[in-house]
């Protein structure tokens, strides 16, 4: 059995000045202590069930970045990208550079995104479900393009790219 360990608050003790030495904390005892892999979430206002939208909340993919230079071992993914968040080229770029910079240790967690509250707060279009769904099929599609090293054009519904790479 494998164990992760997942970082969904940032709240703690000490404020802001406290988020970095806390998390590199956390980060290399769960390495040291041998799981598996560290977990956080893909979101930029925290959620209700760990508390209020301005509790704080790092960023993702920047997160991860820090303890990949941190950490020797456990792998490193979020729980979960919100397909709406980020172009599909730049999320795979950005999944493919932690995973580089991390020697192989990124995880890629996608969905269709839920949080509207979140979107809205930010100015991030939130389309119907079933978009979100068309999105999050045509997101994966570029993935695999991209991780094959398929540098064809890619022309879907909602997404175009003349060379993805």
């Amino acid at each position: 059995m494998r164990i992760g360990l997942q970082v969904p608050n940032f709240t703690w003790p000490g404020g802001d000045a406290a988020i970095g030495p806390t998390l590199a904390a956390i980060g290399r005892t769960a390495d040291d202590a041998g799981f598996a892999s560290l977990w956080v979430m893909d979101h930029f206002f925290q959620i209700a069930i760990n508390g209020p939208p301005e509790n704080a909340m790092l960023e993702g993919y920047s997160a991860l970045s820090y303890l990949a230079g941190i950490t020797r071992r456990a792998m490193l993914g979020t729980l979960v990208t919100g397909v709406i968040y980020r172009h599909p080229g730049i999320l795979i770029k950005t999944v493919t550079t932690l995973d580089v910079l991390s020697g192989g240790r990124a995880y890629l967690g996608i969905g269709a995104a839920w949080n509207e509250e979140e979107s809205r707060g930010l100015g991030v279009p939130f389309p119907p479900l079933k978009q979100r769904f068309e999105q999050l099929e045509e997101t994966l599609q570029i993935a695999h393009k991209m991780w094959s090293g398929d540098e064809t054009p890619y022309a879907g519904r909602h997404f175009q790219l003349e060379r993805p790479l």
